[in-house]
């Protein structure tokens, strides 16, 4: 089997650019790459009943054990857990866990949006610079994402992040910004990876895959569109917040269960400003890692 191609992302933390180890990397090349991985793709993975399967599997008492060999093997970092390694009775539990508050402290400036989540992002202040990020030539279709054309029109030359999710990351994902949430809308869809290493093949997997769509009425920024993406292996975002009730900047909104997936934020042109490492990174087509709770952009 070829070996895994490399992705790189800038860590704000670190101030390197740094190389992921990446989950399952060499079922991703060959899934993606190769003829014979092509078609299972198409006749299995991105099926609803492969991941309601493996979902099913992280469920089991028997995933247990696969805790601790994956925190040690990933490096993830118990002190930050709400709850000890130990207490997860499934690999879904230990997957989708809370952290302590202190984990992740929140941006305190009140012009001020924050990260939806731990994970790699790119960022652009004109939505239609998101052309050509993986691949030259592909195009990216804001109409079928949202599934509206006429509301695609006003965020035509909107403000767009893009927050990729990794199986290390912590997979609950909050409120960019204070608001009133309404319902959230399904868009349903295959569950093709979200990885880069799937996305230099087709971008439009973003927009064909299942995604949940939530129009966040914010007093400071407009009106933002918060997106979830479905993902091999991920087929269902648990949303935990209720619609019409009045939340906080960083409030949680819901968490993925098993796999990675990605969140996409999109605010009305001229709202914000995004963080200077996001813009410069993601000009080079590269990620930039930081936490939820943690300086987007600002007014």
């Amino acid at each position: 089997m070829a070996e895994t191609e490399a992705i790189e992302f800038f860590n704000r933390y670190t101030g390197k650019v740094e190389r992921e180890q990446v989950y399952g990397g060499a079922w991703l090349n060959w899934a993606y790459g190769n003829p014979l991985g092509k078609l299972s793709l198409e006749l299995v993975a991105k099926r609803a009943f492969f991941s309601r399967w493996y979902g099913w599997r992280m469920d089991q008492a028997a995933s247990r054990e696969k805790v601790l060999r994956f925190i040690k093997d990933f490096g993830v970092n118990p002190a930050d857990f709400a709850d000890a390694p130990e207490v997860y009775q499934t690999f879904n539990e230990f997957f989708y866990r809370k952290l302590k508050p202190a984990a992740r402290p929140l941006d305190t400036n009140p012009d001020s949006v924050v990260f939806p989540a731990d994970a790699r992002h790119l960022g652009f202040q004109d939505v239609s610079q998101v052309d050509g990020v993986f691949v030259k030539g592909q195009r990216f279709d804001l109409p079928a994402l949202i599934g509206d054309a006429a509301l695609a029109e006003k965020y035509a030359k909107g403000t767009l992040v893009l927050s990729r999710l990794c199986p290390v990351d912590y997979h609950r994902f909050h409120f960019t910004a204070a608001g009133v949430p309404a319902e959230t809308k399904l868009l349903n869809g295959p569950l093709y990876s979200v990885n880069p290493i799937a996305l230099k093949q087709r971008l439009a997997y973003l927009w064909e895959n299942r995604r949940w769509l939530t129009v966040l009425e914010s007093e400071k920024f407009g009106r933002v569109l918060l997106l979830e993406i479905g993902a091999t292996n991920v087929g269902s975002a648990v949303q935990t917040f209720s619609a019409g009730k009045a939340v906080a900047k960083g409030d949680e909104k819901g968490y993925f269960k098993f796999g990675g997936s990605s969140t996409i934020t999109i605010f009305e042109p001229g709202r914000i400003k995004l963080a200077a490492d996001l813009v410069e990174n993601s000009k080079q087509c590269r990620e930039l890692y930081a936490r939820v709770g943690d300086f987007m952009g600002d007014q």
